[in-house]
């Protein structure tokens, strides 16, 4: 397992999350040593700076001792420990950083490869509105069956109140057995509606492509995971070999994921630049590159209020250079970054944990956090038919319309 890999994402989902390396240093002690520490069974020399360190959390041990001796039922420390993590975490008060225990961690990795026991949802988390918004029932997945759909928002699963803030528990709590059921209630135009959901393997796509009349291919991208990168390369091509004129390139949906998918696939238009770069509080930059080579093809990128991450980095490379045309509406505006840190890099059965890390810019120099990419032409929704499901392709939807609208004309011209 990879000690530390940095990711990007504005939503949880259910299905999967988004990762990209980073090197990171290991602790370690100095050689300059202070004074022996003492325990019951040996004498260990440490450091003074260790041993400074070591003092600050003797209250927390301490607590541990308080809590063994007072309370008035029997206590495990191991879960007081795990309590003592998760909760260092979350005093940083950021909806993007949160501790995994070793069975979560287990699952982030389980989860990028495409198939995980669930229902079949994924979801938005809104650090404005602190709620969590499905944005996708899966094609064939028990939540599409059960009548979940777009749009729902989650107000509860079994006894969880959900929010931005306890979303990854409400996750956990979706996962489990297959066959047995998983209880929730949404709110759906101010009602509040309950189902019993029963838990199956889901099969997750993240690609979809046809094409449309008039020579202009259309691409929808689901998420920035798994294999999504090699599986976008072999769509691209199919619709190259049927004459391809112009691509639509949906993004409209995607919470993101794996920066290094947003620059690989940038690579399929990009011709070695820049595709984004990070920057920590320190003022260090990293630059990510696309790869020599590009399909030179008029593209319209469709985005909307729930485009982010990954996608703001490929959508706002794509506009700087002049090589897209984004419609839609505004995205997301999620510019910064989280690293997945493995707390023991050795042990396959290790917990984790996820913190913001860096912001990101678009080539241009631009930060799109809690601004998001301002599309060249807007195009948006009926009120009336903001939650509904269109067919793939369907050009009843307005934006969709509009997307192809503009890439006929880009043919012409």
């Amino acid at each position: 397992m990879k000690q530390v890999k940095q990711k990007r994402i504005l939503w949880i989902t259910i299905i999967a999350v988004t990762v990209l390396l980073l090197g990171a240093a290991a602790p370690y002690a100095s050689a300059q040593l202070f004074a022996p520490y003492q325990t019951q069974e040996e004498t260990v020399t440490i450091s003074k700076s260790d041993y400074d360190r070591y003092q600050k959390y003797a209250e927390l041990d301490l607590i541990a001792e308080y809590i063994d001796a007072y309370f008035y039922e029997e206590t495990d420390f191991d879960t007081l420990l795990e309590g003592a993590k998760a909760g260092m975490v979350a005093a940083l008060k950021d909806p993007y950083s949160y501790y995994y225990t070793a069975e979560q961690f287990q699952e982030l990795w389980e989860d990028d490869e495409g198939e995980y026991a669930g229902i079949g949802i994924q979801i938005s988390a809104s650090y404005l509105t602190e709620l969590c918004t499905i944005i996708r029932t899966f094609e064939g997945s028990p939540a599409e069956a059960a009548g979940l759909r777009k749009g729902d928002v989650l107000v509860t699963v079994e006894d969880i109140d959900v929010n931005v803030y306890t979303l990854q528990e409400a996750v956990d709590t979706m996962r489990g057995v297959v066959g047995e059921s998983v209880h929730l209630s949404v709110l759906r135009d101010n009602e509040i509606l309950e189902f019993d959901v029963e838990r199956a393997v889901i099969h997750v796509n993240r690609v979809s492509s046809m094409m449309l009349d008039g020579g202009v291919g259309y691409i929808l991208l689901y998420e920035f995971a798994g294999d999504c990168a090699e599986s976008f390369k072999e769509h691209l091509d199919a619709l190259a070999a049927r004459g391809m004129k112009a691509l639509i390139f949906d993004l409209r949906d995607n919470p993101g994921g794996w920066v290094q998918d947003a620059v690989d696939i940038a690579g399929n238009f990009i011709d070695g630049d820049v595709v984004t770069y990070l920057e920590d509080r320190s003022g260090y930059q990293e630059f990510y590159y696309a790869s020599e080579g590009k399909l030179s093809v008029p593209i319209v990128v469709l985005l909307n209020e729930y485009s982010a991450s990954s996608s703001e980095i490929l959508a706002g490379a794509l506009q700087d250079y002049g090589l897209a045309t984004v419609v839609g509406v505004q995205s997301f505006g999620k510019g910064v970054v989280q690293s997945v840190i493995a707390l023991d890099p050795y042990d396959a059965n290790t917990a984790g944990m996820q913190v913001t890390s860096a912001q990101y810019f678009t080539p241009n120099g631009n930060s799109l956090n809690k601004i998001g990419i301002t599309p060249d032409i807007e195009a948006m929704l009926p009120e009336d038919e903001e939650n509904t499901v269109f067919q793939f392709g369907d050009l009843s939807d307005v934006q969709l319309q509009k997307a192809y609208e503009v890439a006929l004309g880009l043919i012409q011209d």
